[in-house]
């Protein structure tokens, strides 16, 4: 019987076996890694605060602390069950405060990041300007800013988140627009691009991992501002003033429970700020082949 001759045309060898294929269990596997990678990342945070949580619970029972020196956890959790839709509609208000602070103080922070790379005078006299809006502390200005508006406007909250979110962006953002490697400013400038060409082409794609640092700092920075100023009066609808009332009311467990709302709601705030990194960032991340 004949056969057809393989051998290459070139070498006069024959070729070589062909590869096999990867396995399906060698793709299960590869699977089961990732989710083993996840659940060891997880495990350990996890572990930690369910040994907290029991060891706060058996210190309170055992000492005999007063609830309104420290609840026990069982009583926060009973405290936020019975009263969950009053928490959730308190931490709707401060989340939506705490949103749209942070939209404006991102859309501010950013332009002003980009006139001063492009400006350096102009840099150069906000600079200091925002130093001193770091130094402010919320519990002076949420006040002042309540004496300005309506009682019933949620503008001097939201301003203050604005503030407070508007200080990071801008540093982070100017920082990683400012820088430019001498490589890519020579190349630019025998190209003869515009100022404009080399922020959009140069500056801002380096200046995405500043960027995002400033947000996700900005993002915990607002909720904790939007509950702040919530205690120095205005609408009686976020997290912050039910705090106050269930203080004022000795319902500590219930205080502490709202407490522990704001922590959902700004682990939310970060989390979603850390998403937003990941899906703006994968490709840049992504390794070459």
């Amino acid at each position: 019987m004949s056969t057809v001759d393989t051998a290459d045309p070139v070498t006069g060898t024959p070729p070589g076996p062909a590869p096999a294929p990867l396995p399906s269990g060698r793709r299960g596997s590869w699977r089961s890694g990732g989710v083993g990678r996840s659940l060891a990342t997880l495990l350990p945070p996890v572990a930690f605060g369910v040994l907290f949580l029991v060891a706060w619970q058996v210190f309170v029972r055992a000492a005999h602390v007063r609830s309104f020196v420290l609840p026990a956890p069982s009583d926060i959790w009973t405290a936020a069950r019975h009263s969950s839709s009053e928490i959730a509609s308190a931490a709707a208000h401060s989340g939506m405060n705490a949103l749209v602070g942070l939209l404006a103080g991102l859309v501010v922070g950013v332009l002003l990041a980009a006139l001063a790379t492009r400006v350096p005078l102009l840099g150069g006299a906000i600079t200091p300007v925002v130093a001193g809006l770091a130094a402010m502390p919320i519990v002076a200005l949420a006040p002042l800013l309540n004496t300005m508006y309506s009682p019933l406007s949620p503008v001097p909250r939201r301003t203050v988140v604005a503030i407070s979110a508007f200080v990071p962006i801008f540093v982070n953002t100017l920082r990683g627009l400012s820088r430019i490697r001498p490589v890519h400013r020579e190349l630019m400038h025998t190209y003869a691009a515009s100022g404009t060409a080399v922020l959009r082409l140069i500056r801002v794609p380096g200046a995405l991992p500043y960027f995002f640092t400033g947000l996700r700092v900005a993002s915990s920075l607002a909720v904790i501002a939007a509950v702040v100023s919530e205690y120095f009066g205005g609408l009686q609808d976020g997290l912050g003033s039910r705090i106050t009332s269930s203080v004022g009311q000795s319902d500590y467990p219930g205080a502490w429970a709202s407490v522990f709302g704001a922590v959902v709601l700004g682990l939310l705030f970060y989390v979603g700020a850390a998403l937003l990194e990941r899906l703006v960032l994968r490709d840049r991340a992504a390794p070459v082949t």
